[in-house]
């Protein structure tokens, strides 16, 4: 019986480039979604840009451009990333559609006349400089719990102590340094206590993995709170209705976004929405999503459908983190890998394969180790799999004029206990436990590369008399490679395609039930290039600011006044600034420090600032820094900029009056 199946994944923030950690998530719905439609299930996946937010809306005021011209921008190059690494979307959306703008606030007003919105005043971060009331994120400060400096703004990283930004430390705002003020302000509150009997049972239901559940009781054992629906404006997102100057918080328009997507494939398509969304849907709903967003997946949005008379999802499905040579991916240690670098380098379906070979339906972190990925991706996928075609085609051209033989003769049995173990395969793949499959598939190759080695093809070909079951074996080891592409499909689909291509036959999950037999192939040309270790190397770049030689200093090391004095820190003016070929993060900065001298500089500032706004500007320099030769070009200093990891690099600018060469003192 054919299914109906909606399924997502988690939307991708339209902030910044796609990196291998997002790919996991991609992957593991893809190959879950290409093994439905391979069982003849209609399977629509559905995905979109979380478009909305303070983060968006002040990187696109340091590049000089609206909201809407970044994130076109970003869905341009997320569309192009998820196609190059073969994610076949039903449709890549916006959360900046009509459709969500107008699910969102029906959503809202729905809840409203459920009476499950109440609004209250409540004291906030404000930035007197950037005028602009402040998210979390963006005020740091020390821990109150334990002291420790530069912390975010409801959390500490140090002793994982929760508070609120009011009870922070010394705190500063991460956009202008400024001190925030504390002002009121009404905000909107979705009263999520109301759903707590309702969301208890609903987690143990089966619908999550149970270490999820399980992970869920610690918000139940706290009592679940109101959650803050609103931001006051400056703010880019959804206005919330009948309320000026007030924005839902993009929490609260991201998770629409799955049913806004399904109402403009609906519309598209002339389908009904409510069968997909409305309360007596009957198509099944999946989420797949990471482990650190479950609370919003399996809390606040099962209680949001729930309140608003919707359906609620059929699975959600979490997954853990990457890590990178068992660490934890890093811009400095050029681990932090984005998903157009790899594709600079490597066959999208290498990645596709290993992340494949280590998924399961836990929720267990997944080690990129580069050897491991080098090794398993070229002795299966090369070797064990397309190696035999080659070793059979070669044969079947050579001595039959390309055509498979009339019957697989003594060796049909063999190829029947080989496709009698494809329904265990597809049960792993239902199960979402890929590793299982992997181990299965490279099984079977085993086997028929067993089979290979036994009945030695070579050695018949030798003896004439025995050139019919030279032409059984080729045959067979060739249906058994059609068997291994045809399972590989959901995970390496463009080399499956490929294959299937070669051999002229069409992909059919129960048509490997009957061999090709009488049937003529096309000649063989390389089906997939090994890697070579030079270009998985190339995957880790150290970052271009920073030596890769540079020795690491103990954290409670110390300078002297002596030390410091050797600094020589100047004004300068950027006469020039330009991008970078081939450089994901640097432009290259030309600086006037006086005396009619100027300076080349390579500065990781390229995610900040439009190179044509730089020219002009008055910055801080070092100096006397060592020339260093970068793969660029030769940098001759450095300019000094303020980061953290939610915002910057800014430019550390001098007040009015400075001029290029002065010193800093």
């Amino acid at each position: 019986m054919n299914r109906q199946i909606l399924v997502t994944s988690a939307l991708p923030y339209a902030n910044g480039p796609l990196h291998l950690g997002h790919l996991v998530e991609y992957t593991q719905t893809d190959i879950w979604v290409r093994y439905q439609r391979l069982r003849g299930h209609e399977c629509l996946y559905f995905c979109a840009d979380d478009a909305h937010g303070t983060p968006i809306m002040l990187r696109a005021q340091r590049e000089g451009i609206s909201p809407e011209e970044l994130i076109t921008r970003m869905h341009q190059e997320h569309s192009r990333d998820f196609a190059d690494f073969h994610i076949d979307f039903t449709l890549y959306h916006s959360t900046h559609s009509p459709e969500n703008f107008e699910i969102s606030q029906e959503l809202y007003r729905a809840l409203r006349a459920a009476e499950l919105i109440e609004i209250r005043e409540i004291e906030q971060a404000y930035d007197p400089v950037a005028k602009i009331f402040l998210p979390d994120r963006f005020i740091r400060g020390t821990c109150p719990r334990c002291k420790a400096p530069d912390q975010y703004g409801d959390n500490c990283e140090i002793c994982g102590a929760t508070y609120s930004p009011t009870d922070l430390l010394d705190p500063v705002s991460a956009i202008s340094g400024a001190r925030p003020e504390r002002r009121r302000s009404e905000h909107y509150f979705f009263q999520l206590p109301d759903f707590q009997d309702f969301l208890h049972h609903w987690i143990h239901s089966g619908t999550l993995q149970p270490e999820m559940a399980n992970k869920l009781e610690e918000w139940f054992a706290h009592g679940l709170s109101d959650w803050d629906i609103s931001r006051d404006a400056p703010y880019f997102g959804i206005p919330i209705p009948d309320a000026p100057g007030k924005f839902f918080y993009v929490w609260l328009d991201a998770l629409p976004g799955y049913m806004a997507a399904t109402l403009h494939w609906c519309r598209q398509q002339g389908r009904d929405f409510g069968m997909f969304w409305g309360p007596d849907a009957s198509v099944e709903l999946y989420h797949f999503i990471g482990k650190d967003i479950i609370y919003f997946h399996a809390l606040f949005w099962p209680a949001l459908l729930k309140g608003s008379g919707h359906r609620l999802p059929n699975g959600v499905f979490a997954h853990g983190h990457l890590t990178v040579n068992g660490a934890k991916m890093s811009k400095s240690r050029g681990t932090s890998i984005t998903a157009r670098q790899y594709l600079e380098h490597l066959d999208p379906e290498f990645l596709r394969y290993y992340f494949a070979s280590k998924l399961n339906p836990h929720v267990e972190d997944l080690d990129l180790n580069l050897e491991d990925f080098l090794h398993k991706g070229n002795g299966d996928l090369v070797g064990k799999v397309v190696n035999l075609a080659s070793r059979a085609a070669g044969f079947i051209h050579r001595y039959f004029d390309g055509k498979l033989g009339a019957s697989l003769g003594p060796d049909q049995s063999f190829y029947d206990s080989l496709v009698h173990q494809r329904e265990s395969v597809g049960q792993a793949y239902e199960q979402r436990d890929y590793a299982r499959a992997v181990r299965e598939i490279m099984a079977l190759a085993d086997q028929v590369n067993a089979y290979v080695d036994r009945e030695a093809p070579w050695l018949l070909a030798k003896e004439e008399s025995r050139r019919d079951r030279l032409q059984q074996v080729a045959t067979c080891t060739l249906n058994g490679f059609r068997l291994l592409m045809t399972l590989l499909h959901p995970i390496v689909p463009k080399l499956s395609e490929r294959s299937l291509a070669f051999l002229r036959c069409s992909l059919d999950w129960d048509g490997v039930t009957h061999p090709l037999l009488k049937h003529s192939i096309a000649s063989y040309e390389h089906l997939l290039q090994r890697m070579e270790k030079s270009q998985v190397d190339a995957l880790i770049q150290p970052s271009e600011t920073i030596p890769a030689s540079a020795p690491e200093i103990p954290t409670d090391a110390f300078i002297s006044i002596e030390d410091f004095g050797k600094v020589d820190l100047r004004i300068a003016r950027i006469v020039a600034a330009e991008t970078v070929a081939g450089a994901d993060k640097l432009l290259h900065l030309t600086l006037d420090i006086g005396e009619e001298k100027t300076r080349s500089v390579f500065a990781g500032i390229k995610s900040s600032y439009d190179p044509a706004q730089l020219v002009g500007r008055l910055t801080v320099m070092v100096a006397n820094l060592a020339p260093r030769k970068m793969r660029f070009g030769l940098s001759e200093g450095m300019v000094l900029a303020a980061s953290d990891s939610e915002a910057g690099p800014f430019l550390l600018s001098p007040d009015s009056g400075a001029r290029p060469g002065m010193r800093v003192k």
